[in-house]
């Protein structure tokens, strides 16, 4: 356990254009399901307890990014991160409160320094309905991570630190991967020069199920733009897509599960020979569409 806050990256909302369309992509082709519906919103929960993994509200023309939720490990978390982000140099935009939408529970939103919104919820309701049947063979689990980009990556790294108990266990060239639990990062920020969503990052059963889901996306017109691979920090296997509106999307798998007695890594800990941009070597690097998508999604300016 690293945060003595935070349990887990939960979910991700987004302001989206279309949610007709939203609903039959994340259904039929990233084979997610409905947990619920609201006036304006649209909720898509995998095959694990969350009860939803992505909630799509209605928005204009391009896509944006509403939230990231996080889950508090107790009700007294809440309490202390709201204290610790104001202190950690950030603001509450929703105060300590029960939720309204159909995860419920009670939670606070927060804005960093740098305009990301952050909620943190507990007690909200998790489904009983899980496991690993023939109809979930193909399906996320749950949400691995979220990377956000960062116009100041050692800012940023400083409020997900003190305001909501992460810690730093790798740091390469260009990224740094945070960890709040046993996933190697749950939350990682990408050393750019805005503050952008980069990528959602969806847990798959395993390797067999992101390679199919390759497949079952190129089948529906939507390329890999980047995979199949391995990374270095996480270990984890990758491929990456864009989703109709925008949003880079990634399947993963084998995501290496660590302690508190992890070493910090450095750059020069992750390095690899001319050429590759992953441990196995095979894949192309990514491509120009993704790296255009991985800094046009931003956090809208205030909550709703």
């Amino acid at each position: 356990m690293s945060s003595p806050w935070i349990q887990a990256l939960r979910s991700v909302a987004l302001y989206l254009p279309d949610l007709d369309q939203a609903e039959a992509f994340y259904t039929r082709v990233w084979k997610l399901s409905v947990a619920a519906r609201e006036p304006g919103a649209l909720y898509l929960r995998g095959s694990g307890p969350d009860h939803h993994l992505l909630a799509l509200h209605q928005g204009g023309a391009q896509a944006q990014i509403r939230h990231v939720t996080l889950r508090a490990r107790t009700r007294q978390a809440l309490d202390a991160i709201e204290h610790a982000a104001l202190q950690a140099g950030g603001s509450i935009t929703s105060a300590i409160a029960p939720l309204d939408d159909p995860a419920g529970g009670t939670g606070l939103t927060l804005r960093d320094p740098y305009g990301r919104l952050i909620q943190v919820v507990f007690g909200d309701r998790q489904h009983s309905d899980t496991g690993s049947s023939a109809d979930h063979a193909d399906c996320p689990v749950r949400l691995a991570h979220a990377v956000l980009n960062a116009s100041d990556v050692p800012g940023s790294q400083a409020f997900f630190e003190q305001a909501l108990g992460f810690r730093l266990v790798d740091r390469t060239r260009i990224m740094a991967f945070l960890n709040c639990d046993t996933d190697h990062h749950s939350i990682a920020l990408g050393d750019t020069d805005n503050n952008a969503l980069n990528h959602i990052a969806f847990l798959m059963p395993g390797m067999e199920a992101v390679m199919r889901g390759g497949g079952r996306m190129k089948d529906a017109g939507h390329g890999i733009e980047w995979g199949p691979g391995r990374h270095g920090p996480g270990n984890n296997a990758f491929n990456y897509f864009i989703d109709p509106f925008g949003v880079v999307i990634e399947y993963t798998a084998d995501v290496q599960q660590i302690d508190d007695s992890y070493p910090v890594g450095r750059p020069d800990n992750w390095t690899w020979p001319p050429g590759r941009v992953d441990q196995w070597g095979i894949s192309a690097p990514p491509s120009a569409r993704l790296k255009e998508a991985q800094r046009a999604v931003f956090f809208v300016p205030s909550a709703a």
